[in-house]
């Protein structure tokens, strides 16, 4: 089995909102674009001891297919919101992808195409 088949999508989502949602503000006059990545923008994600949001990966892929990781955000149970900020340069990225740890369904993915 690979690990691409074990990642979940939004058609594996029910009641808990576990995809993250990539939202990009473009930032043209300081080289910069702020992407905003949520877990539970719609419908928040339980956030207890039992069950959270434990990290938050961030992925770049370069128009020569190139895959960069950008970022990984560990969150802590009950006092962190599943919700990361990132300050990205974004000229040469097609597309973002963000995974998203639930420690009890696993992880889920997502992508932007930029």
């Amino acid at each position: 089995m690979r690990f691409g088949e074990v990642l979940k999508t939004k058609a594996n989502e029910g009641k808990e909102k576990h995809v993250p949602v990539i939202e990009i503000q473009r930032c043209a006059e300081c080289g910069e674009d702020v992407v905003v990545i949520i877990v539970g923008k719609e419908t928040p994600h339980p956030n207890t001891t039992e069950h959270h949001i434990k990290w938050i990966q961030l992925y770049g892929l370069k128009k020569d297919n190139q895959l960069l990781h950008l970022g990984t955000f560990g969150l802590g149970p009950v006092y962190t919101a599943p919700e990361v900020t990132a300050h990205l340069k974004t000229a040469e990225l097609k597309t973002i992808f963000a995974l998203a740890y639930c420690n009890i369904h696993g992880v889920w993915e997502n992508s932007l195409e930029i």
